[in-house]
């Protein structure tokens, strides 16, 4: 109650300098009217009709779906039932939903019931409640949206104002520092609409127009980024990583890959680089033993490796999963083994949110890959220039899901659904062959100067890592300048699809990706649903 009435005296200030006069609720006469209980178990009109409510606002509580309680499970059960996929949902998403149901259950009100909510003595209609939330940033990105926004929408909800990902913190014990979003909302599709952006999210916002805001926030069209198996466009397929399950018995560190060759030299063969995420970016030697081809002779002459092989297969046979224990009738071999045995480029699942550039690179077969990483085998110097271009990472800022704020990439999201700019027929109709040679070549070029630079600053005694590379205060100016050539290049090859010659922003590259999304995708057939595998009787 106090907070209420410390709000109700700020918002006097606001008046009094918007005014001019002072305005001040002394004494205190009126008392707020608390209602204590379960907002998700309430029936809001039970605490305010909806037909007398003008502004619905609040700051619900902060919980991943995957870090809801039991308790908070069973509040969102009955909300999020008849949502397709409403199991990935965040606790907040079901006060969007509530939100939804209260204000779309509005019945137009007589002007002698209520005049105070009528603008005309003889009007017969409500004033259109508006909804504001502060909420995570993750419902607008990643798989989400698909799920929560195509749900609103269906519902005649419209987006009036958005204040884009920023830092927030509270001051309470607990404190709280999360990456959120601000979101008005209502029935009515109101003129002047506006985005809040923030070049630091821990700074002051600028506003932008927008005519539309679309459930990613960004001024484009309303289009909801599915789940695909494939690329929208003429790429190669991107794949996850390989999953030991080993319970950590087929992974070597430096020392203990030292320490095992010390023991028994000949195990040299059987053992591979092996790269996470961490690994990769940060160049942390780590080994693995790939015993694919191995046979039994070569298994028993190596008892260390037997040895770890045995701890293995305990560690599967003892796990609560069936698919484990499954697994440990061939306890030489991964969990899951999905290596390419050619040249691939890999891309880190997960990269640090205060990176421009997500750090990819090429790797040679040999070079085992962890389920930390998706791979795209056969990469051409095309596939990796878009890929480190901004265009690729300004859409991937946009779309992708997050790790606390850290960038978490998607193929079946974010790289499957990525507009490439020579991949539709409309661009191919627009762009004679001779602009597609001129502008692959650009992007090819200019994408090993990148990969030259980075070369030249990971070698010699104090090699860099990639993560000091892409740091934005340690990223050396010449590796800037190879990839701001480089993102004209790619610029370039999309104005013929409509692009601009250059973006003052990530939102203005998005919106144009989206329009493009859009269009590309209308001349798709629908993807083919995955066949269910028969299961013959025993």
């Amino acid at each position: 109650q106090v907070a209420l009435w410390l709000m109700d005296h700020q918002m006097n200030l606001q008046v009094s300098i918007e005014f001019g006069l002072y305005f001040a609720r002394i004494p205190l006469r009126t008392s707020p009217h608390i209602a204590f209980n379960n907002a998700l178990r309430l029936d809001w009109n039970e605490v305010l009709p909806a037909a007398r409510c003008s502004f619905l606002v609040g700051n619900p509580p902060f919980v991943g779906y995957s870090y809801q309680s039991a308790q908070q499970k069973v509040d969102v059960e009955p909300i999020f039932a008849k949502l397709k996929g409403g199991g990935v949902l965040d606790y907040v998403a079901a006060w969007y939903i509530k939100a939804a149901h209260y204000i779309a259950g509005l019945e137009p009100l007589q002007a002698e019931q209520s005049a105070h909510w009528v603008r005309e003595p003889a009007a017969n209609y409500f004033q259109p409640i508006r909804v504001a939330f502060v909420s995570t940033n993750s419902i607008t990105q990643g798989e989400q949206v698909g799920v929560l926004w195509s749900w609103l929408l269906a519902q005649g909800i419209h987006i009036h104002f958005a204040h884009r990902t920023f830092s927030w913190s509270n001051e309470a014990t607990g404190k709280a520092a999360v990456h959120c979003v601000i979101i008005g909302f209502g029935l009515e599709d109101r003129p002047n609409k506006v985005i809040y952006e923030y070049s630091d999210i821990k700074g002051d916002p600028h506003a932008v127009p927008a005519a539309h805001i679309n459930p990613y926030l960004v001024d484009a069209p309303d289009v909801f980024l599915e789940k695909r198996r494939h690329p929208i466009g003429n790429a190669p397929d991107m794949t996850k990583g390989s999953q030991p399950t080993d319970g950590g018995h087929l992974l070597l560190s430096d020392a203990e890959k030292n320490a095992l060759l010390q023991a028994e030299p000949l195990a040299k063969k059987w053992i591979h680089p092996f790269l996470g995420a961490d690994e990769f970016i940060n160049a942390i030697p780590r080994w693995c033993l790939w015993l694919k081809a191995i046979s039994p002779a070569e298994l028993r002459a190596l008892p260390p490796v037997l040895q770890r092989v045995q701890a293995v297969k305990n560690m599967r046979l003892a796990s609560p999963k069936a698919i484990t224990v499954a697994q440990a009738s061939t306890p030489t071999l991964f969990g899951e083994d999905r290596q390419t045995d050619q040249p691939y480029l890999l891309i880190p699942r997960v990269s640090s949110e205060t990176r421009r550039y997500i750090p990819v690179g090429y790797m040679k077969p040999n070079v085992i890959c962890s389920d930390a990483n998706f791979m795209l085998p056969n990469a051409t110097l095309y596939h990796f220039g878009l890929l480190t271009s901004s265009m690729h990472n300004a859409w991937m800022r946009y779309t992708c899901g997050r790790l606390k704020s850290d960038f978490r990439y998607s193929n079946t999201i974010v790289y499957n659904n990525f507009p490439w700019p020579e991949f539709s027929e409309i661009s191919k109709q627009n762009r004679p062959l001779a602009f597609q040679i001129k502008a692959q070549a650009a992007i090819e070029t200019a994408a090993q100067t990148v990969l030259d630079v980075r070369a030249k600053f990971q070698s010699g005694k104090q090699p860099a890592t990639l993560a000091d590379l892409y740091d934005p205060l340690t990223m050396p100016p010449e590796l800037l300048k190879a990839h701001q050539k480089l993102d004209a290049a790619v610029d370039k090859a999309y104005e013929a699809s409509g692009g601009k010659k250059s973006y003052k922003s990530d939102a203005e590259r998005v919106a144009f990706l989206f329009e493009l999304y859009q269009k590309l995708t209308s001349l798709l057939p629908a993807d083919k649903p995955k066949s269910k595998r028969k299961i013959k009787p025993v």
